[in-house]
């Protein structure tokens, strides 16, 4: 039997716009505060508490606002009930949510016909990604749908991607972070592909390879992982570099034609 080719995705800021920071969180905020009379933000909060565990390397209990929500609220004494699986089923509906590239779908689907099974692999839980994955029309594309409250492990964790290994091959994993994404990859030892769609305008022109070695794209890269960290680049401190740098997806399935 051929062993499977997988390509792997993130998804938040790399195929989808969630309905968590415009809508999900201001709506908890809004009850929490009139629950309280204005003296509880529950989002700012919320926020705080999964930098704290972040910074802890708790990274799959980062992801469970339920649980982090719960705990505020008892914490406070506030009597409410709050389901954020429920509020993301309600606002899972487009133009809430969207996906980030307009021929989407179909960059994807060529991969497929390129013989390459698809696989998500995100750091958030199943019950908040499937309602907006479902509702993009996502769903038929991926063979393979991997989260941190099943696997056990979040990124870049590369337990997170055992089962995979067992069946085939990762060719390679996409995605717009660099602490979970990037670093990910680099650990797999497989193509790091970093996508952003804001790359400065002079990186363009250059090949997909080579964009890397542009001084402009490093100031870039240094300063989005400084944001993600939180850290402030300093001494002899190394960014886990991508192999690949891409502005949409469409570009990078392109790759793969013929």
């Amino acid at each position: 039997m051929m062993s499977k080719r997988w390509i792997t995705f993130d998804l938040d800021g790399t195929l989808m716009q969630n309905p968590f920071v415009s809508w999900v969180f201001p709506e908890i905020r809004e009850s929490v505060l009139r629950k309280t009379n204005g003296k509880v933000d529950a989002k700012e909060t919320m926020i705080a508490e999964h930098n704290r565990r972040m910074k802890l390397n708790k990274v799959v209990e980062a992801y469970d606002w339920d649980h982090i929500l719960l705990q505020i609220l008892q914490n406070h004494h506030v009597d409410l009930e709050i389901s954020i699986e429920d509020l993301v089923k309600k606002h899972s509906v487009i133009p809430k949510i969207y996906l980030l590239e307009d021929h989407l779908l179909e960059s994807l689907s060529r991969l497929k016909r390129n013989g390459y099974r698809l696989a998500i692999v995100t750091n958030g839980y199943r019950k908040y990604q499937q309602p907006v994955v479902d509702a993009l029309e996502l769903s038929g594309l991926f063979d393979c749908f991997i989260t941190p409250d099943q696997a056990g492990y979040a990124k870049p964790d590369v337990r997170i991607v055992s089962d995979l290994l067992k069946e085939g091959k990762v060719a390679a994993h996409v995605g717009d972070r660099i602490d979970h994404d990037v670093c990910l990859a680099n650990r797999l030892n497989i193509t790091s592909v970093f996508i952003s769609r804001n790359l400065p305008q002079e990186v363009i022109p250059y090949p997909h390879l080579e964009r890397i070695k542009h001084p402009i794209f490093y100031e870039f890269y240094k300063q989005k992982w400084m944001r993600e960290t939180g850290s402030v680049l300093e001494g002899h401190t190394k960014i886990e570099l991508p192999k690949m740098v891409i502005q949409s997806i469409e570009e990078f399935s392109l790759l793969f034609e013929g």
